[in-house]
């Protein structure tokens, strides 16, 4: 049994927050919206040849990506007519705009005529919000990104296969509701919440997650949203520099038998639990930690009355028996703490319903489910509201 690491803001930091600008797939496909990895920082301003005519490159991308294709042939004139006049660079732009804007219109009215255009549109909008696309990661997928890690804006991903290197995989996927785009912070807080409280439901045997596995995620940016991207992707990958994942770290349902199943469901409801320690020690604020200790009360017997009720094989009810002895011992010990008169008598009631957590009983029940047996290690296991688990002090 192991405690999960706290809530809050765990972004890594030092990387752009989402993704800008349209990543044109083939010679006549449309553009994808981009998506923002898990938001993380700022680039830094890129140099532009001043003496280049702005309109110029403007007539030539409208020209390459023939979307308003009158436009381009508009700006291509104007750029023509400055260059010539402040005698600016860039009249090859503006001609290859201007000529490509021409064969756009000529396209756009061929489609028009046909009724592809229609289609076209619902291509454009599809690559937008994901579908047909490597954005589209289903749940139990893994990826590796172009970058070869999960830094910077993320315009396509590769799907491999999770039994060997990948850079992330997916455990879960948030939908959020239609509207006007909530903002960069309100997205990126809404997925650190919801990726967060997701991530056990995946990988269950939290003992088996590496400790430089952390949760990262893709957001919608403003510019798919516009197109009806409104997915939020929840997925691990490592903290390390140049870090990838090995195998997948799936340990659901879908892959654990029942006695499996049960028992991790049970211990990670009372590791929850155990998590949600105040903040302030017992010497400032009793109250709440006698609170937060009936409410750990309260779900040990929950917990134990669930692992009581189930009927398990003849190899794992013996070991799993023994457990729920010293899980009904540490659910006394968290009852004296909760009516505790003072922080010396809470600590010590504190301390041995802490015992069991972690200890060689919890390794023999699991050793004979066939779970991982190797306790985590964790920076920081005392005082309340420190950082612990998996991704130590690193903000993801």
């Amino acid at each position: 049994m192991s405690i999960p690491p706290p809530p809050g803001p765990h972004q890594p930091q030092g990387f752009p927050e989402q993704a800008h600008g349209p990543s044109v797939q083939g010679p006549f496909a449309p553009p994808s919206p981009p998506y923002g990895y898990h938001p993380y920082g700022g680039y830094g301003p890129y140099g532009r040849p001043v003496p280049v005519n702005g309109v110029a490159i403007g007539a030539l991308v409208l020209g390459i990506l023939c979307f308003v294709p009158a436009v381009g042939l508009v700006l291509g004139l104007i750029a023509l007519a400055q260059i010539k006049r402040k005698g600016e660079r860039g009249k090859g732009m503006a001609v290859a705009g201007s000529i490509l804007s021409s064969v756009g219109l000529v396209l756009w009215a061929l489609a028009l005529s046909t009724g592809s255009a229609s289609d076209f549109w619902d291509g454009f909008k599809g690559a937008a919000s994901g579908d047909g696309t490597a954005y589209a990661l289903a749940k139990g997928e893994c990826f590796d990104s172009p970058t070869g890690n999960l830094e910077g804006d993320a315009y396509d991903v590769d799907v491999v296969s999770c039994s060997g290197p990948h850079d992330g995989e997916v455990f879960a996927a948030v939908t959020l509701p239609d509207g006007d785009f909530p903002g960069d912070d309100e997205v990126s807080r809404t997925a650190d919440d919801k990726c967060f409280a997701l991530q056990d439901g995946y990988a269950m045997d939290t003992w088996a997650v590496p400790d430089d596995v952390a949760v990262y995620y893709f957001i919608p940016s403003r510019q798919s949203w516009r197109f009806g991207d409104r997915e939020i992707t929840c997925l691990f990958g490592s903290t390390k520099e140049n870090g990838r994942l090995t195998g997948s770290l799936r340990a659901d349902p879908t892959t654990l038998d029942t006695d499996q199943t049960v028992f991790l469901s049970a211990v990670n409801a009372v590791d929850t639990a155990l998590y949600e320690e105040p903040e302030d020690y017992p010497e400032e604020d009793l109250a709440v930690n006698r609170a937060w200790a009936k409410d750990v009360h309260a779900v040990l017997g929950e917990q134990i009355e669930a692992l009581r009720g189930h009927s398990w094989s003849a190899d794992t009810k013996g070991p799993v028996t023994d457990l729920i002895e010293e899980m009904e011992a540490a659910r006394k010990e968290w009852a004296r703490a909760a009516s505790a008169k003072d922080a010396d008598t809470y600590y010590a009631h504190y301390d041995n319903g802490y015992e069991y957590v972690d200890g060689p009983t919890t390794v023999t029940a699991r050793e004979a489910l066939g779970l991982e047996t190797t306790v985590p290690t964790y920076e920081d296991d005392s005082g309340s509201g420190d950082e612990s688990g998996s991704t130590g002090g690193f903000d993801v």
